[in-house]
């Protein structure tokens, strides 16, 4: 009797356990759940767009009934990508217009624009994409070509970076007519960094519709790669009411942690708006651009560049100006990421940062970049709780010409990415596309290996900075949460998160990162959004 009684209580347990719903199961699989104990398990039971339990297969498949199950056939889940740092609208602005990444000379970017204009007969042509170190002679261009080819036309073409805008002569004279500042760029067709707002001023802009169409395009490119959030970093107004109409609709899925450039338009619209959380778009802090970049010598350093004596890059905010905007962000409670790539700006930012830090220590201030940090600075980033968000694949990129801009001495505290993790204890990691490729594979890559896509270099490049696979995966899924202050939503696949993920369509290791890999199918809040085989 006592045995009998001992097995219907059994029983009866067992179908109370069974009557728990999940309204999905994924079983078969590798779940990498980057959870604090870094838990893997073969199976993950989900409800109501968050994760319910991970753990082994024949346990989670007794315990839930549920209404639908995939069989990932023994492929690896990981937490989506979050892009710490991308430009969307620079993206579509590229993918609507003339791109010209990948183009080995001047020769050849007049022969993309003439091609463009034949296909679409435009009345003016703006490109994005080239980049002079790539060609045989690395000095940045004069419109000499473009207007000789394209008399009649305007043609506004940004260097791939975005800090350097060449134009010709049909651009220049509606410029001059305006009656513009003088300005050497009038002279060359090329302004760099704060200069550039002289020819943007008589530049078209897309349509808010074709903005619409193309962002959507671009969303499909990041599902395919498993990507299910980004930081846009640095949007008009303008461009914040687009992204607010993308999201009302049905066909928007990744969220959006959008920083709004630092101006007074701006700060007027963050004073109204507050901390804006809507659907998928978020909005509660600025981007500020201290410096240019290295590869137009825009960057600010503390020394004279290598290759340009006498001459130390740009200051784009004044210091004053930007203490000015380290206390605006505190009295709105607005993050402030910094835009800071030589080692003079990033101290400087370091230094408004410290300045701040005892009124709220975790106001979780950014720097965006951080590719030059003095080791003698370093240690300001753990001091005042400052994250580091950087772009891995900025050091595989820029290894071939980075030491003729700042020397071997320099180049050694340049992309520094395991020391400044070490600083701070975490690191997001973005792609800055479309400075840079989409695919986050080949971030991994470029942190883990230190190579690029072509596996060079052979030895990697200055490998002693290279993370591991773990810390590179928290980089691009967990800690950009902590960076967004969504960290309590979605990240690791624990209990209680967003179930975002994607299931890997080949296996990736520490030694072995395919840079041809692809989402086999992306999930955001418990439903597939992306699925490679339809």
């Amino acid at each position: 009797m006592k045995i009998l009684y001992i097995f219907l209580v059994t029983l009866t347990l067992n179908s109370c356990m069974k009557r728990k719903y999940a309204d999905l199961i994924i079983h078969n699989a590798v779940i990498h759940t980057l959870d604090e104990k870094n838990s893997v398990g073969a199976a993950m039971a989900i409800a109501e767009g968050k994760v319910l339990e991970v753990g082994p297969e024949r346990q989670i498949l007794n315990k839930y009934r549920y209404g639908a199950s995939i069989d990932a056939e023994k492929k690896h889940i990981y937490p989506g990508f979050t892009d710490a740092h991308t430009h969307l609208f620079s993206l579509a602005n590229q993918n609507l217009g003339v791109d010209l990444t990948g183009c080995q000379s001047m020769d050849e970017v007049v022969e993309r624009v003439r091609i463009y204009i034949k296909i679409h007969k435009g009345h003016f042509v703006v490109g994005r994409g080239w980049d002079q170190t790539q060609w045989e002679v690395d000095q940045m261009p004069n419109n000499n070509r473009i207007s000789e080819a394209f008399p009649d036309i305007p043609v506004a073409l940004y260097r791939i970076d975005g800090h350097a805008l060449l134009v010709n002569q049909a651009l220049l004279r509606q410029v001059k007519k305006m009656g513009s500042l003088i300005n050497e760029g009038l002279k060359t067709g090329l302004f760099v960094d704060n200069a550039m707002q002289i020819p943007e001023s008589c530049m078209e802009d897309y349509t808010d519709a074709a903005y619409y169409e193309e962002l959507l395009k671009i969303q499909q490119e990041l599902l395919h790669y498993g990507i299910i959030g980004v930081h846009e970093a640095g949007i008009s107004s303008r461009q914040f009411r687009i992204l607010q109409r993308l999201d009302a609709s049905n066909k928007w899925k990744i969220s959006i942690y959008a920083m709004l450039m630092a101006n007074s338009e701006n700060y007027a619209l963050a004073a109204k708006i507050k901390h804006y959380s809507q659907g998928n778009l978020s909005v509660r802090s600025f981007k500020l651009l201290l410096d240019g970049a290295l590869g137009s010598r825009g960057a600010l350093l503390k020394g004279a560049y290598s290759d340009r004596p006498n001459y130390k890059g740009l200051l784009l905010v004044g210091l004053k100006d930007l203490e000015i905007w380290v206390d605006r962000s505190l009295a709105l409670d607005y993050q402030l990421n910094v835009h800071a790539i030589g080692d003079s700006a990033n101290k400087s930012a370091l230094l408004a940062f410290r300045r701040a830090y005892g009124t709220k220590p975790d106001h979780r201030w950014r720097i965006e970049h951080a590719q030059m940090v003095d080791p003698i600075d370093l240690h300001w980033f753990r001091d005042y709780a400052v994250f580091p968000s950087v772009q891995p694949t900025h050091a595989t990129s820029d290894y071939p010409w980075a030491a003729s801009r700042i020397g071997k001495q320099r180049l050694a505290y340049a992309y520094t990415y395991r020391s400044l993790l070490e600083q701070f204890g975490m690191i997001a990691f973005g792609t800055d596309f479309p400075v840079e490729s989409i695919n986050p594979f080949l971030t991994l890559r470029s942190a883990v290996l230190r190579m690029n896509p072509g596996n060079l270099p052979k030895n990697g490049f200055q490998q002693q900075e290279a993370v591991s696979l773990e810390m590179a995966l928290k980089a691009m899924t967990v800690w950009p949460q902590f960076a967004s202050f969504s960290e309590r939503k979605r990240g690791a696949l624990s209990q209680g998160m967003e179930a975002s993920f994607f299931i890997a369509q080949k296996p990736f290791s520490e030694r072995n990162i395919p840079a041809d890999n692809y989402a086999h199918m992306t999930f955001i809040r418990g439903k597939k959004v992306y699925d490679a085989s339809e």
